[in-house]
């Protein structure tokens, strides 16, 4: 009878001891978004979940459980698990860097500072302080100059107080610079400065008492494109742009509460940043193409063209075997957490969906370049993680020493019918040899030569250069992005794998003729910096835009169409010489032509393409990328947009919501409504 007794109440105590158990779910994210990866553990326990791509987690706890979230750089959390099953948490960046990193060169802005050093450049001469490799790929002797974080003083130069993820940049002002400088006991610090100078404080007065911390980006000028009369123009023509680079940079500018430059406002990058659901191809082109006529949402009087180029999506495992050279920027201006940290995370995203047959080498440069990891096997992740982890930030930055060597370490290991390709990681800050825009155009036209494709990835602010990155990018045959997040890493080099990577057309360009019948006049909506001569389209020696595996291209024409008035197109005198429009019975609007080359091919193919004179109700898609092109052209105060309320693109934006899987269109509404409040 006892033994049923305590069987009994074994079986009660292990019941509710189960029912405590709680299925506990929520979503990691920070200011700017979800935080995949991040760390969820059940204090005191090995029970712990990672965030998936979305942050969204699910482990089970009890109640009076404490689960602690951490993620790199970011203040760990702690949540005591109480009724709800439901727990969203929002981590905060550390105001602290990982480690204080002997730099020089330029820095980079904080998101809570918003500043970048810059008032002094080290010479190229200056010796480097932190650990550098020589061109046989050693490393040299200079040792590394770090601290830990609970170690770090506050900073004042100039009566400013300086970031402390600066702290290298201010200890490498050139002695014969200052005139004062005074270390303070932690008693005297906090005595002034409070709890934030518990360590002590360094006080450095410059000789010429201006030692600036300001916002050192740079951005090519871009003028918006005008509406041209049909009878005097008819043809149009650019090169494609897969670059996203412009969207995510736009993001963070949103989500830190920067001043958006307006050229830094790329619309054909913005609407380019999202997926389509446009068809993959049916023949033996590489891509297929759509094109829409619908009305204008922001101007009943005129139509709104949409053309859509879709690249074929090849299996990752269909991939041929690459020959990748990672070209690492490790320099004094990659030093704070969202660049050389950030970067190397990235990068093992990458590297964990290599294939034996894949080779991958690291090149570095600061003050100069070298070799820290020969060519080797995708199967070997661990040398190449470790060789990863193993860089600092320091030096001044020789990005064309880096590039020649990177292109001839990717040449000497060239794979016929493979994939060559270098991928550089940099903030764009290159002060020392080649580094003018025009001088990085050359070497870097030169070097395409190779066959190697060139794919540029853009990290941190304060001092990120995307006018070079652009240029890199564009004459190096690929692709430009730009990485603000582990999420947008995981969207580079995770969902869009085989694009980033590998190449299916290159010099791909696309030229419109407008029937002048119908078409009074048009406006191709961006891609100014991507405009070409008309006879550039039959011209094969004329560089053009790189389609990759999977990627979409989308083009918005405005046009004005015949019989009706517009303040944004002015009358022209008729001319004597040339020939009257001749009334015909065609319904085309316009002809669309095509024309690109195989990746290893010289010679161009071309497709042709005819769109009619009907206007149709748009689709989800193409209501969003509609939306999408009016924010970029209210961040412009564009003239043609007819004041559009902020509440009417987000509207059609809402109508393009349908194909949202991972979540993207709802963070751009959302940006929308960010951006309308700084």
């Amino acid at each position: 009878m006892k033994t049923f007794f305590y069987t009994f109440l074994f079986i009660v105590a292990s019941q509710l001891s189960t029912a405590q158990n709680l299925k506990i779910t929520g979503v990691v994210s920070d200011l700017k978004g979800p935080l995949p990866g991040a760390a969820i553990v059940v204090k005191g326990t090995t029970n712990g979940t990672q965030a998936d791509f979305d942050g969204a987690y699910t482990i089970m706890a009890k109640k009076g459980d404490v689960l602690v979230f951490s993620y790199v750089g970011y203040i760990t959390e702690e949540r005591k698990v109480k009724k709800s099953t439901i727990i969203n948490v929002v981590l905060q960046e550390d105001a602290e860097p990982l480690e204080e990193i002997m730099v020089v060169a330029y820095g980079t802005s904080s998101r809570r500072t918003k500043k970048a050093v810059s008032g002094y450049t080290m010479p190229a001469s200056a010796p480097a302080r932190n650990q550098l490799y020589s061109k046989n790929g050693k490393k040299s002797d200079q040792k590394s100059t770090t601290k830990n974080k609970k170690d770090a003083k506050l900073l004042i130069v100039d009566g400013i107080e300086v970031d402390s993820q600066f702290a290298g940049l201010v200890k490498n002002i050139p002695e014969k610079d200052i005139k004062e400088k005074r270390t303070l006991s932690k008693k005297e610090a906090t005595s002034i400065y409070g709890n934030r100078a518990v360590n002590g404080c360094i006080i450095i007065t410059t000789k010429k008492g201006n030692y600036t911390v300001e916002n050192d980006e740079s951005y090519a000028r871009i003028l918006e494109n005008k509406f041209k009369h049909t009878r005097l123009a008819p043809l149009s023509t650019f090169s494609i742009d897969v670059d996203k680079a412009g969207y995510s940079n736009l993001r963070r500018l949103i989500n830190n509460g920067d001043k958006i430059p307006v050229d830094a406002v790329k619309i054909e990058e913005m609407v380019n940043y999202f997926d389509y659901e446009y068809p993959q191809p049916k023949t033996d082109h590489p891509f297929a193409i759509q094109t829409d006529l619908a009305t204008t949402p922001w101007n009943p009087d005129t139509k709104l063209v949409r053309i859509g180029l879709q690249g074929k999506k090849i299996p990752q495992k269909n991939l041929p075997a690459s020959n990748l050279v990672f070209l690492i920027d490790v320099s004094g201006s990659m030093g704070a957490a969202n660049k050389l940290p950030l970067l190397k995370s990235a990068f093992k995203l990458l590297v964990n969906q290599l294939r034996e047959k894949d080779k991958v080498a690291i090149v570095v440069y600061a003050g100069a370049a070298g070799v820290v990891l020969k060519p080797t096997s995708g199967a070997n992740k661990q040398a190449i993680l470790e060789a990863l982890d193993k860089l600092d930030a320091g030096g001044s930055t020789a990005g064309g020493e880096g590039i020649e060597l990177a292109y001839k370490l990717a040449s000497e290991n060239f794979r016929k019918n493979g994939n060559n390709r270098i991928i550089l990681a940099t903030d764009g800050d290159f002060n020392v040899g080649a580094s003018s825009d025009r001088a990085m155009e050359e070497l870097i036209a030169e070097k395409r030569k190779s066959g190697v494709f060139l794919s540029v990835l853009g990290f941190g602010m304060g001092n990120y250069k995307d006018s070079k990155l652009e240029i890199l990018a564009d004459k190096g045959n690929g692709n430009h992005a730009y990485i603000d997040t582990m999420q947008e890493a995981q969207n580079i080099f995770g969902k869009e794998f085989g694009g980033t990577l590998y190449t299916i057309a290159k010099d791909v360009k696309i030229q419109v003729e407008f029937n002048p019948a119908i078409v009074k006049g048009y406006r191709l909506i961006g891609y100014e910096n991507r405009l070409l001569n008309d006879e550039d389209f039959i011209d094969d020696t004329k560089d053009a835009g790189e389609l990759g595996s999977g990627h979409s291209v989308t083009a918005l024409y405005e046009v004005i169409p015949v019989g009706t008035n517009s303040k944004h197109l002015k009358p022209v005198e008729n001319l004597k010489y040339t020939q009257r429009i001749q009334k015909t019975n065609s319904d085309e609007l316009l002809t669309v032509k095509f024309r690109y080359k195989k990746p290893d091919g010289k010679k161009s193919i071309e497709i042709t393409r005819i769109l009619k004179n009907k206007t149709v109700e748009m689709t989800p898609d193409f209501s969003f990328a509609a939306a999408v092109s009016m924010f970029g052209m209210y961040l412009k105060k564009s003239p043609y947009l007819n004041n559009i309320s902020i509440d009417e693109i987000i509207k059609l934006a809402n109508a393009g919501r349908k194909n949202d899987k991972d979540g993207y269109r709802s963070e751009f509404i959302r940006l929308v409504k960010s951006g309308i409040q700084m």
